[in-house]
């Protein structure tokens, strides 16, 4: 069976440049106007180039915008769950005039990622901000929420139209083997000949309860893609090279490797939850991956979503035939934890124990046990895991404040 197909019915749609073509418009990029650009845009120029984004090829119009906040479809009827935007000042935006080209460059490196022709510039009154964080976010939390924050940081205008994409940065460097295109994993999946392939979305390192998810999938699907997230994270968060050695010490011991590969991907998190679980599921189809697990809390922060809702999302979008429609589907699993009486991991729908005979297992509460230096309960994780986070919180010479929200510390639990 062939892979599923990329999602917008138009192919793998990849915006950066490459050899001639790539050396004529970075000598042109330098005499443009330049635009500096936040860590978040660059990430989504990064997706945009590799294909990750298929079918955006550049930054919303106000239509697309306000479409994907009502209605989770773009104006043109894709559905799209994310506003994808890139913004600037309004001197900026004045001194652009219709159709022009500019440039687009990281604020933090310099760098130039993109140029960029400017087809519509709209304004973003705190209002405007305030009415799409409701939407996607469901709150309005600036001093809780880190995607709210940087909604309302944004400038005073959006600038729409399609780009061409001059960098992926260092990501192919600094991540080496791990780092792959939607091309190029679909060409790893296709050489291990599967089909219906899952991916686990990974900001934490892998614990028990990671495992059982995976292992879980592969029970159902041809393999799993360990899939974790090699951009930009909220303080607190363990550096992509850490969790990444946490994947390998797991694969190595306690996976079948014919059915299981590793990658990483460029984006940076917005914390979502279920709208980023549906972001998360739409570029996976690009990446030719037909199931996307889909736990209790997927890409939430604090206490902000329900504990399912980043399931139950997936049946409130449209749906339809066609390419314009997501084809990657949601593997639902429940609460998982390790529980003394059963003697294994098992879930909410198979443990009939109570909270006390349970282990329960959070990637927030095994970063605060470890940066406080507490024990960890036995089956939390797995030693080979837990040796690599005990040396990296060794090694760190401030401390960060983790907080608990109620999912980690399992009041909800039975």
């Amino acid at each position: 069976m062939a892979l599923i197909e990329p999602h917008g019915g138009r192919g793998l749609v990849c915006s950066l440049l490459t050899g001639a073509e790539l050396e004529a418009e970075t000598i042109k990029a330098k005499t443009l106007k330049q635009i500096r650009v936040t860590s978040r845009s660059t990430s989504d120029l990064c997706m945009m180039g590799i294909g990750a984004f298929s079918p955006l090829h550049g930054f919303m119009t106000k239509k697309d915008w306000k479409g994907v906040c009502e209605n989770f479809t773009m104006a043109d009827g894709t559905v799209w769950p994310i506003p994808i935007t890139v913004d600037c000042t309004k001197e900026d935006a004045d001194a652009i005039k219709p159709d022009s080209e500019i440039t687009l460059v990281d604020e933090e490196t310099g760098t130039m990622m993109a140029t960029m022709k400017v087809v519509e510039k709209y304004e973003m009154t705190e209002a405007d901000k305030s009415w799409e964080c409701m939407q996607v976010f469901t709150t309005d939390d600036i001093a809780g929420h880190p995607g709210v924050e940087k909604v309302h940081k944004q400038k005073a205008v959006n600038l729409a139209g399609p780009v061409k994409v001059l960098s992926e940065l260092d990501y192919r460097e600094r991540f080496p083997g791990i780092y792959k295109t939607p091309a190029e994993l679909r060409q790893m999946i296709t050489d291990k000949g599967w089909s219906t392939v899952a991916a686990l979305q990974l900001r934490n390192p892998m614990h028990r309860s990671h495992e059982y998810l995976a292992k879980i999938a592969v029970e159902v699907c041809d393999g799993i893609v360990i899939h974790s997230l090699i951009g930009a994270l909220k303080s607190g968060d363990i550096p992509a090279d850490t969790r990444l050695k946490c994947i390998d010490a797991l694969v190595e011991n306690y996976f079948t490797k014919e059915h299981v590969l590793q990658a990483g991907y460029p984006m940076e998190m917005r914390y979502g939850g279920p709208r980023e679980a549906l972001l998360h599921a739409t570029f996976r189809q690009n990446y030719g991956i037909s199931h996307l697990i889909v736990g209790r809390d997927h890409a939430g922060v604090g206490d902000y979503y329900g504990m399912f809702d980043a399931q139950t999302i997936f049946d409130k979008i449209p749906q339809g035939e066609g390419g314009k429609y997501l084809k990657t589907k949601p593997l639902k699993i429940d609460w998982t934890f390790y529980c003394m009486k059963c003697d294994g991991m098992a879930s909410m729908r198979t443990c009939p124990h109570t909270k006390a005979d349970r282990v329960i297992l959070s990637g927030t509460k095994l970063r605060k046990m470890l940066s406080e230096g507490e024990e960890i309960p036995d089956h939390f994780g797995r030693k080979e895991v837990l040796d690599i986070l005990r040396e990296y919180y060794a090694g760190l010479t401030e401390k960060v404040e983790i907080k608990m929200q109620k999912f980690a510390t399992g009041e909800e639990m039975k």
